[in-house]
């Protein structure tokens, strides 16, 4: 009956052995190495400290330091010097380059420690585990965090050789006050290069990470000296140092030299900013997302260009701009010293029209980095400023009139719309040349009807003038009456067309580029024809006689040439005066941010004179 019972047994277990056996090959088929199971977890091939990024002027001197949290300049390992690598080495991790990124008999050690302790008193750390620490990791002192390093670390060294890890760990150890990595605690402690350290300041920036709060020097200078002179006494013990260097060494002086950051021309470098957005966003085919009304496309869109951007300034590139310092420096001064002392504002842009740089730009009178910059943030009435570009040079370009041609400058009166001349006074019969130099209203509606409202908006609507719309067609336009109106740069974009005939817009940005030199981004604009050559020739002779005998006297100069309009909206709120010189096209607009009368300042003439001060400067 026992061996019966055995069979009926052993036959009802051998399925269940086979099914075992067959679920357990499907698991071991299934199953993945552990490294491969690192390797999609903590993937470690390209380690990316964030560095700081420049900003140049055309001049190739830096004028902003970009940083994004992290302020670091990365230096590979052969630029530096071996006695600071020793100096970790034998302070820090005298193993490192024999052990695979642990150190048991460190961990063992720190065990000890802690539990006699009962507190987390050492780390045990090898210089691998601290450098997964500073990049992928939290400084929690737990064992759960310490558990992370343990696999971090040993991943690290899986992937990265020796040399690879200690170029790392010495440009992502944190300095304190802001300073990761060597060089920038160099600059910012010191005031120059890595390269130009001695030993004695080397040991002494290297006593920071161990604790960066305590070891702070602008703090706590002492304690960071006896720990400099600890470190070196280490590295005697340890046949790394001779005796007597070490008591030259202890000895040096050590004087601090604290750099601050270079932030110069915030005007400029907020709007470098901006431009930068639109920069990457045309290269990386984001416009037309950023320009969709739908919300979520939108947001999407904007979270991927932020995200772009971020990525890119912490790559530390360097931005190179079409900035003249000189030019910027002498346009702040000339808004500041012609508006005076009070509530009114003004904005400045200057632009060069044979290359189509933004060379000069000025946001406010004392205008604070990142604050509303009115040079390109400020839309304004234009006054008798759009003139020339909606008027007379739509209606030149249609009909190749002279411009001694007569129009009526008499009173204007359709459907209640009754505006007047400035003067107050009806003109009869005027020339074409008079009517704009006199900046006359109803001639220059007339004009504006004669080309015919949707045409003049054709060539107005080449300049892409943001927020001018289908709401603006109407014909109090003709003399500056917009919804919104125009920035500063947008107008003075607008009249580099009376150069040669076209338009481009202007740039800031003549290129970016990585560290090796390489281009990433550079605009790839195209200029187009706005007004023919005969057009353009009537054009620059009315905008030089407004100079010689119209409006803007007070802004000639003996110059090659010399031409521009003057724009004054109601109640004299905003005035304007765009211009331009042999090689600029410039454009001045004084208001207040909240429109108000302006009488009391404008028989002074501050934008024509500020205009000039600048003009004859870039000549």
């Amino acid at each position: 009956m026992r061996t019966y019972l055995g069979y009926i047994t052993i036959s009802l277990l051998v399925p269940v052995l086979i099914l075992f056996i067959f679920l357990s090959h499907q698991e071991w088929s299934l199953a993945q190495s552990p490294y491969h199971v690192l390797d999609e977890r903590i993937p470690v091939e390209s380690i990316e400290l964030a560095q700081n990024s420049y900003m140049k002027a055309a001049n190739g001197k830096v004028i902003s330091e970009i940083s994004t949290g992290e302020k670091r300049t990365y230096l590979k390992l052969e630029d530096i010097p071996l006695f600071l690598e020793n100096l970790f080495i034998v302070t820090e991790d005298q193993k490192f380059y024999d052990h695979a990124g642990i150190d048991l008999s460190g961990i063992s050690r720190a065990l000890l420690i802690n539990s006699q302790n009962k507190t987390i008193e050492q780390g045990g750390s090898t210089i691998t585990q601290q450098l997964a620490r500073n990049v992928y990791l939290s400084h929690d002192r737990t064992y759960n965090r310490k558990l992370s390093e343990l696999i971090y670390a040993y991943q690290i060294e899986r992937k990265k050789s020796k040399p690879e890890i200690m170029e790392l760990y010495l440009n992502a150890i944190y300095f304190s006050n802001g300073a990761y990595g060597i060089e920038a605690a160099s600059q910012y402690y010191f005031s120059k290069p890595t390269e130009e350290l001695t030993k004695a300041e080397l040991a002494f920036l290297a006593a920071i990470p161990n604790n960066p709060e305590y070891y702070n020097p602008l703090e706590h200078f002492d304690a960071t000296k006896k720990r400099q002179e600890r470190m070196l006494e280490q590295m005697v013990a340890n046949g790394a140092l001779e005796q007597a260097e070490y008591e030259k060494l202890i000895k040096s002086t050590i004087k601090l030299d604290l750099s601050t950051p270079v932030d110069l021309h915030p005007d400029y470098v907020t709007y470098v900013h901006q431009e930068l957005k639109n920069l990457v966003a045309s290269s990386e085919g984001l416009d037309k997302s950023l320009q969709s009304t739908d919300v979520a496309i939108l947001k999407n869109a904007e979270a991927e260009l932020d995200k772009k951007v971020k990525k890119l300034l912490n790559s530390g590139v360097t931005i190179h701009t079409a900035l003249d310092t000189k030019l910027q420096t002498q346009s702040k001064t000339a808004v500041q010293s012609k508006i005076g002392v009070n509530d009114i504002e003004g904005a400045l842009v200057v632009i060069q029209h044979h290359t189509h740089e933004l060379v000069s730009l000025i946001g406010g009178k004392d205008y604070k980095k990142n604050s509303f910059n009115r040079a390109y943030q400020s839309y304004r009435q234009p006054g008798s400023a759009i003139k020339p570009l909606l008027d007379y040079a739509p209606y030149l370009e249609e009909t190749d009139a002279d411009i001694n041609q007569l129009v009526s400058g008499a009173s204007y009166c359709s459907n209640s719309y009754c505006p007047k001349n400035y003067s107050g006074n009806s003109y009869g019969m005027v020339k074409l040349r008079t009517a704009f130099a006199q900046s006359y209203n109803t001639p220059a509606i007339r004009l504006f009807e004669k080309t015919g409202m949707e045409t003049s908006f054709k060539y107005l609507d080449a300049f892409d003038f943001k927020k001018v719309s289908k709401k603006d067609h109407h014909t109090s336009s003709a003399i500056g009456g917009f919804e919104y109106g125009m920035s500063p740069l947008e107008l003075t974009n607008a009249y580099t067309s009376f150069h040669d005939g076209n338009y481009q817009p202007a740039r800031v940005i003549t290129k970016v580029t990585d560290q090796e030199g390489k281009v990433l981004y550079k605009w790839k604009d195209r200029s187009k024809e706005i007004w023919n050559k005969r057009t353009v020739a009537k054009m620059r002779q009315l905008l030089h006689e407004t100079t010689l005998s119209g409006t803007a006297r007070k802004a000639y100069f003996p110059t090659d040439y010399v031409g521009g309009k003057t724009g004054t909206t109601n109640d004299v709120k905003d005035m304007w005066f765009v211009g331009l010189t042999a090689n600029y096209t410039t454009g001045v607009w004084i208001g207040r941010d909240k429109p108000s009368n302006l009488q009391s300042i404008y028989s002074h003439s501050p934008h024509l004179l500020i205009w000039k001060d600048i003009s004859q400067t870039a000549e």
